[in-house]
Order: structure tokens, then sequence, then C-alpha cells
């Protein structure tokens, strides 16, 4: 294989389908969590707070020393902890006496390579000499969502042929993954980070409205595409009563080949439509998706609803990095950091919330048959108000010609 930039490029895009993994392997596997280890809604969505906030934490961290170590020991070290804690993930909950902790301790271990993926990948993509910066971020952005298509499709089909109770050998594969993308990292060539002296400050970007713009649009993109994919799963089985084969196909799925192509599109041709007007279209679909998905009494519509959320919001988090990148040209990794930390942020409180609204309702209607339908939908329904301030924020900012925020 000749190495060269495009073998980056190539590099990254595996990053992003190990971080697709790390997000998206876990809630197929609630209902089975559920079922095996009696583990409660508030606790499935501690698992995928657990883990987000451990990538946010990893990415402040990294903001802070990534300029010392450079790309390449970072990149190396992410996948490693992430394929280590795939492997565990299928072990620990099984020999250890409290199965929760051997997953919270599995979650922990790769999610630190979760928010080190996050950070770096984009700027090293950055980085790489060209002109449509915007359109490479998106393209980046879509092997994310390629990478989850194949996480949903790939577990479903392997527990329906070779049962649930195999479900730790499947962990298990998905390590291959980012265990073959380090011996990759170790020979591609990688830009260094811009340096300090040429950044624009950090506290200088937290004194710019355009950029405290761009983190709330960032928390709300984060948590408006995770609220619907992690709880996607048990919602079709529980809250609309279909099979996990046929619900995960046409639920999360779904949801990540909508997203996959929306990111695919807007980067080979989304060039000719301006940027914030794609966003707010994108929220608006949003929002409706949501309210579809929630209240429509088909569930074939709920369903498809679902999948198109992803379409929805394929564009807000390479979105949000575009805006920045064009309007701090000079933020380097840091800004990059920052912008990941907002967007983890948001994955992880959306979620949560979400199942703890569950939980609550689920507890409210103890001995009602309907009650886990309702607990779902509920949570789901909360899930409305994210890409709601998202549209707000970038209403506000185009309608505020005068400061030009996002210009």
């Amino acid at each position: 294989m000749k190495i060269n930039y495009k073998t980056t490029l190539y590099s990254c895009y595996i990053g992003y389908i190990t971080q697709a993994i790390i997000n998206n392997l876990a809630p197929l596997l609630f209902i089975i969590f559920q079922n095996q280890f009696h583990i409660t809604f508030e606790m499935l969505g501690s698992l995928i707070l657990i883990n987000f906030v451990t990538q946010l934490a990893v990415d402040i961290i990294t903001v802070k020393i990534v300029n010392h170590f450079g790309y390449r020991p970072l990149m190396i070290l992410a996948h490693t902890s992430a394929a280590l804690g795939l492997i565990s993930l299928g072990f620990l909950p099984n020999i250890l006496p409290n199965p929760y902790i051997g997953m919270i301790f599995s979650i922990v271990l790769y999610a630190i390579g979760g928010g080190l993926i996050e950070v770096l990948v984009s700027p090293i993509v950055d980085s790489i000499p060209g002109d449509n910066k915007s359109g490479a971020m998106s393209l980046l952005h879509s092997f994310y969502c390629w990478g989850q298509v194949g996480v949903v499709l790939i577990t479903t089909l392997l527990l329906f042929f070779i049962g649930r109770d195999k479900w730790t050998i499947i962990t298990v594969l998905w390590s291959l993954i980012p265990i073959t993308n380090i011996f990759l990292l170790m020979r591609v060539p990688l830009m260094s980070p811009v340096p300090e002296e040429g950044q624009t400050p950090i506290r200088k970007l937290f004194t710019r409205k355009a950029f405290l713009l761009i983190m709330i649009i960032m928390i709300c993109a984060g948590a408006s595409e995770l609220t619907m994919s992690q709880w996607s799963s048990l919602f079709a089985e529980k809250g609309l009563n279909v099979s996990k084969v046929f619900g995960d196909l046409l639920g999360p799925c779904l949801f990540a080949i909508f997203m996959g192509i929306g990111r695919m599109s807007h980067g080979l041709w989304g060039s000719k439509i301006k940027l914030e007007k794609l966003l707010v279209a994108s929220a608006l679909l949003c929002v409706s998706c949501y309210l579809i998905t929630v209240f429509s009494p088909y569930p074939i519509l709920s369903l498809i609803a679902c999948g198109l959320t992803g379409l929805s919001v394929s564009l807000m988090w390479p979105g949000a990095f575009s805006l920045a990148s064009n309007r701090f040209p000079s933020g380097g990794a840091s800004m990059f950091g920052i912008l990941a930390v907002c967007g983890d942020l948001g994955c992880a409180s959306g979620p949560w919330i979400s199942g703890i609204i569950s939980n609550k309702v689920a507890k409210l209607n103890i001995g009602n048959p309907l009650a886990d339908q309702l607990a779902l939908k509920t949570g789901l329904l909360m899930g409305t108000i994210f890409p709601a301030i998202l549209l707000i924020c970038l209403l506000l900012a185009m309608n505020n010609s005068k400061k030009k925020i996002l210009n």
C-alpha cells in the first residue's frame, strides 16, 4: 500500500468507524442487559451518560496535551483503549460479582479512546492540504454513519443467527477494527498541530459571541443525534412492539443510513447551498421527526420518522465544526477540542435525561401493560427540545445581520 495523505484520510475514516462502534454497540445490547442482568431504564441511561462524560473529560484533557504529544501517539493510544474496552465488555459483566460494574469499567475504557478520537480526527483532516474543507469534514463524519450502519446491521444479524446468549463474541469481533487501525496509524504521514502561538487563544474564543453560539449549537447537535440513536433500538422493541431484527433495521440502521447519505451528499455537493440555511432546514425536520416518532399511531410511520431523524441531524455536528473553522481559521486543535467537549456534553445529557424521564414515567405506571411504551415515548418527546433550541439559535444569528454572528 502506498502511504500518503490519502492513507491518512483512510485511517481517519476508520477512526470514526471505531467511534461509531464505541457509541452504538452497547445500546443494541440494552434489551439483553435488561433480561440477563436486570438493568433498569435509569441504569441504562447512566451507561450512556458514563460513556459520554468520560469522553467529555478526555476531550478537556486532550485539548491541553495535544500540542505537547502530537497526533500520532494519542491516536494510537485511542485505538488501543477502544479495543481493550470492547474486549472487556465481552468478559467482565459475566465474571464480576456485579455485572453492572463490569459494564461501567469497560465503557470507561473504550470511552477514553472515543474522547481522544473525537478531538484528534477532525483537526487532522482539517490539516490535510485541500480546498473544500467543509465538504471534507462532512465526508469524514459520514464514515461515522456508515460505521453505525455496519454496527447495527452486523450486530443485529449476528444476534439473530448465533443467538443472544453469544453476544460476548460480537463485542470481541468489533475490537478488530481499532486493532487494525493501530498498525496503519504507525505509518501514515501526519501534520503537526498548529503551534500554540499561532492559535486563536482559548480565552479570546470565549469572548466572541459567534463562538459561544456555536458551542450551544454543538451541545444541541449532540443531544439531538444521540437521544434518538441511543434509544431507538429499545424503543422499537418495547415502545412499538416490533421484533428486534425488524425494529433495528428500520430504526437505528435506517437512522444511520440517512445520516450517512446526508453527510456524504453535503461533502460532494453541499458547497452550492449556504450552510446556515441547510442547518435551519435540518433543525425543522428534526423537530418534526421526533414528534412523528412519538405520536404516530402507526409503528411503521414511527420507524420511518426515526430513520429520517438521521437525515435531519446529519449536518448538525460537522456543520458546527465547519462554522467554527470558517469563522476562526486559526482556532487549531484546541478549538476543535472545546467543540468536541460541547458535543459530548449534549451526547451525554440528551439520552441520560431521556432515560430518567422514561424511568419516572414507568414507575408512575406500574401495573399498566403500556407502561414501557408510555415511558419510552415520553423520554423521546423530551428530546424535541434540543433541535428546537438549535433552530432558535440559528434563526437569531441569521436575523441579526448587523452583527453578522455566523458570517
